[in-house]
C-alpha cells in the first residue's frame, strides 16, 4: 500500500487577490490586482486587473441565467479559468426571513475541476425585491438587493454570511 496521496497533489489556489468588486448603479465588475493562480498544480495565464468587465450571466448550472426574487438569497463563486478568463458558479436559491436574514444558510455551488475561485458574493433579494432580479443584467444596487463580496484563496468550508 502507497503512503502517496494523489489526492493531496495538485492545489488549485489563487496567489493574489483580485480585490473584487460588483457593486453600485452598474453591471459590470472591477479586479483591481492582478490574479496568480493555480489549477491543480498547473499556473494559470495571470489573469490582469479588469476594469468594467462584463459581468457572465450565467453558471454551469443556470442556462436561463442566475436570478433572484424577493426573499430568496444565494451565493456566486467568482473564478479563473486556465486562459484566464473569468467564470461565475451559482449556488442554489435559498429563502430568507422577514428581516431578509437566511432561513438556512446559502450553499456553494458545485466547482468545476478547470475553475479556480478568487472570490464569492453572497446576494440577498429582500422583501423589496420587485420582480426578478438578474445577474449581471440588473444594476448591484437595485432596490431590495443587498451583495456581500470575499476575496479568497481557496473556498471555505462554507459561505461566511454575517
Amino acid at each position: 500500500m502507497s503512503t502517496d496521496k494523489l489526492q493531496d497533489r495538485g492545489i488549485t489556489a489563487a496567489f493574489s487577490s483580485g480585490l473584487l468588486t460588483a457593486t453600485g448603479a452598474e453591471t459590470v465588475y472591477d479586479t483591481t490586482v492582478t490574479i496568480q493562480f493555480a489549477i491543480k498544480g498547473k499556473m494559470g495565464t495571470a489573469l490582469t486587473a479588469v476594469t468594467d468587465g462584463v459581468t457572465e450571466t450565467t453558471g454551469n448550472t443556470s442556462a436561463a441565467g442566475i436570478t433572484l426574487t424577493a426573499n430568496k438569497g444565494r451565493v456566486v463563486v467568482w473564478g479563473v479559468i486556465a486562459a484566464g478568463t473569468v467564470k461565475v458558479e451559482e449556488g442554489p436559491i435559498a429563502s430568507l426571513d422577514s428581516a431578509g436574514n437566511f432561513i438556512d444558510a446559502p450553499q456553494f455551488p458545485s466547482i468545476p475541476d478547470a475553475f479556480c475561485p478568487f472570490a464569492y458574493q453572497v446576494i440577498k433579494a429582500d422583501s423589496t425585491t420587485v420582480g426578478t432580479w438578474d445577474f449581471g443584467t440588473d444594476n448591484w444596487n437595485a432596490t431590495g438587493v443587498t451583495n456581500v463580496i470575499v476575496n479568497v484563496s481557496q473556498l471555505p468550508d462554507r459561505p461566511q454570511i454575517a
